[in-house]
């Protein structure tokens, strides 16, 4: 594998990792907008608030990896794409910053009023952010960001691949925080929490798999390249996601949820993946490779050297600060 191609595995990482621990923590928006009114969803909101509360920040760092890593190692692709899409990347920015000053505002809320407020500023936009970012990698993953960086500005993102790749980053997240906070319910021992996230769960990773398998047709008959790299060198990884999507929900019925996780994230791994591999080898589909858009051979290299630096002064932390949160109980107040 040349060096360009190193450094677009170790950026593409970066999207997977970022898609399973943000999507998980964006996910969680859709069970606080359907909690109840004050009282009925308090006990899901304080759990949203425990699960969450350590890392909602910690798993930006996964964003900005990607973005350093894009606009470093292959700065052309990177800059048609913002030039393009500039108008979703802003609505997804939007949504991350008022995200975190609701979260964090509702907490400390005078009034009633105020606390409802901020909770569906908060759930609102944990839904909108993911869906804005999977409208880009549609855009781009169905040819329609030209090298030079003027494509259309509306076109370009809402369009068939994108819708669906919206409705996927969106269905994906909101399955993997339903099986996080399910298993977050069980472990503190309230078992009819659980049982509530259960059954939404269980609805949403149905839901899940079908925006999955029937958003490949709108992709046949819009982007032809990635569909046949979905058919073609992806269907391996395809079929991983059903069976391991099947496997999750196997266990999320059968109340194994502790386990659950781990086919949970396979699932939605093996997606992530597949799209990738499926678009490969292009940077921007139709337009620019990724030998083509790769930047200097020193700068890549000194990419690699800086990937190999923070994985092992940042991976651990992270991983310390996770499984803090998943060995710290949460308790009924």
């Amino acid at each position: 594998m040349t060096l360009a191609g190193v450094v677009a595995v170790a950026l593409f990482i970066g999207v997977v990792i970022y898609a399973l621990l943000g999507g998980a923590d964006f996910g969680s928006g859709f069970y606080d907008l359907t909690a109840g009114n004050a009282e009925q969803g308090a006990e899901i909101r304080t759990l949203i608030d425990h699960s969450i509360g350590p890392v909602w920040e910690a798993n930006h760092v996964w964003l900005i990896y990607v973005l350093v890593m894009w606009w470093t190692g292959f700065p052309g692709s990177f800059a048609a794409a913002t030039t393009t899409l500039f108008i979703p990347l802003v609505l997804a920015l939007a949504g991350i910053v008022l995200r975190g000053a609701s979260f964090a505002f509702r907490k400390y809320s005078a009034t009633l009023r105020q606390a409802r407020l901020f909770g569906a500023i908060f759930a609102g936009s944990s839904l909108i952010t993911p869906f804005f970012l999977g409208t880009v990698a549609g855009a781009i993953a169905s040819g329609r960001v030209p090298a030079d960086g003027y494509g259309d500005r509306i076109a370009s993102w809402l369009n068939p691949t994108s819708l669906v790749g919206g409705a996927l980053a969106i269905a994906t997240s909101v399955f993997l925080a339903g099986v996080f906070l399910t298993a977050d319910a069980a472990r503190a021992g309230d078992a009819e929490l659980a049982e509530r996230l259960r059954r939404r769960t269980l609805w949403v990773g149905t839901i899940s798999g079908i925006v999955v398998f029937a958003g490949l047709y709108p992709i046949y008959r819009d982007a032809p390249v990635l569909a046949r790299g979905l058919v073609g060198a992806a269907s391996p990884l395809l079929l991983v996601a059903a069976l391991a999507g099947l496997s999750a929900m196997s266990l999320i019925y059968r109340r194994r949820y502790s386990i659950a996780r781990f086919p949970a994230v396979g699932a939605v791994a093996s997606v992530v993946l597949g799209w990738g591999v499926a678009q490969y080898p292009w940077l921007l589909v139709n337009e620019t490779t990724i030998a083509d858009g790769a930047g200097a051979p020193a700068t890549l290299a000194g990419l690699l050297v800086v990937v190999a630096l923070a994985v092992v002064v940042v991976a651990p932390a992270l991983g310390y600060l996770l499984w803090l949160t998943q060995t710290q109980k949460w308790t009924r107040n």
